[in-house]
């Protein structure tokens, strides 16, 4: 099997368009036509990573963190960013990386977290803005239902837990061509009448131009008749975090040891308990003390995530409940996510955990 065929099935789990700006998920050294038949899943790409890939023979590497953020002006080895990618270059080992576009979607990096937890009704924390459109187009009755279909097939239509949603009104549709068209139905330089449905349907922004495409191969008519609209709509999918309830109400002591627990850390830096009981919990794997404010909003009694500052801990104004586990800690069953998409999909593909501890930080 080719690396693309990997590469297609990870991208329609986590599209890279979803990706934040300052990110690199993609494909970071190698050939997407390359054949190969096994994978090394990591949460951090280093040296002795590429070197366990090597022992075990697998020529890609699949890593949440990209092992390159920004621009390298030199390849001479001086920093282990240079020397990683100089030794799976010269191995044949090509790097691919699915970071922020796996945290904002729904069944991402917090989901896994959610269900070490044991959080039930998850939603997403701060939902994306901007990321949802209307199509609407006009087309002959006699082709509207295939038409639809093209479309829910190529991704339009979903709202939330719903698919294949559109809104139909009938009319009649005029149009007359002119010396140069090749009209499908009625004839040049004549009025032509057309029993017509107005299709309403939401598009995520992301598959704008792919839903577009579609549109046009679909349609009947040599020119469609279509408008866009941006909506003030957010993704309810796509987005920032996750929040939801255990349950059951846990005492907060008993809860912060259970989540030692599932989460496999040897510290946790937590606020003051104010709560005696847990039930509403939001979580954000790695970096998420930019939740913090969205984490009150809906009013959870504890924000699970990591990387939070000294000053930051203030901020909670006994709203709140902070719970600082670690980046590495809260992200490390990202590794067995990716091995899930990809061996649901590929049952003859090989996957393997990298045994490979590459959290930087010790505790005493």
């Amino acid at each position: 099997m080719k690396i693309n065929e990997i590469i297609k099935h990870l991208e329609q789990y986590a599209p890279l368009q979803l990706q934040e700006d300052y990110d690199n998920s993609g494909l970071i050294t190698g050939d997407k036509n390359w054949e190969t038949s096994s994978a090394l899943v990591c949460l951090d790409c280093t040296e002795e990573v590429v070197d366990e890939a090597i022992k075990k023979s697998c020529n890609l590497i699949i890593a949440h963190h990209p092992i390159v953020f920004s621009g390298l002006k030199s390849f001479n080895g001086k920093t282990y960013i240079e020397r990683t990618i100089i030794k799976a270059i010269k191995n044949d080992i090509a790097i691919y990386a699915i970071h922020t576009n796996l945290d904002n979607v729904k069944n991402g990096v917090n989901e896994a977290i959610a269900q070490k937890i044991g959080i039930l009704n998850s939603k997403i924390l701060r939902p994306k803005k901007d990321y949802v459109k209307k199509l609407s187009f006009y087309c002959p009755v006699s082709e509207a239902e295939n038409v639809k279909e093209k479309l829910w097939e190529a991704g339009a239509g979903n709202i939330g837990n719903y698919s294949h949603c559109s809104f139909t009104t009938e009319g009649q549709g005029t149009f007359m061509g002119n010396e140069d068209s090749q009209p499908t139905i009625g004839k040049k330089h004549s009025l032509h009448k057309e029993k017509e449905e107005k299709i309403e349907m939401v598009v995520p922004s992301y598959l704008k131009s792919l839903i577009l495409n579609t549109l046009f191969e679909a349609h009947p008519y040599e020119e469609v008749a279509y408008e866009i609209y941006h909506l003030e709509n957010v993704h309810q999918n796509i987005g920032s975090g996750l929040y939801g309830e255990l349950n059951e109400p846990m005492k907060t002591n008993d809860f912060l040891l259970h989540l030692k627990k599932v989460m496999q850390t040897d510290c946790i830096r937590y606020t003051d308990i104010h709560k005696d009981f847990i039930k509403t919990v939001a979580v954000c794997g790695g970096s998420g003390s930019f939740l913090l404010d969205d984490a009150k909003r809906i009013k959870a009694d504890i924000f699970i995530t990591a990387d939070f500052k000294y000053h930051q801990f203030f901020d909670t104004e006994n709203d709140i409940i902070i719970a600082d586990i670690g980046h590495y800690e809260s992200e490390q069953f990202t590794k067995e996510l990716i091995c899930g998409i990809l061996n649901k999909k590929f049952t003859k593909f090989a996957t393997h955990l990298s045994s490979i501890n590459t959290n930087p930080i010790n505790y005493m």
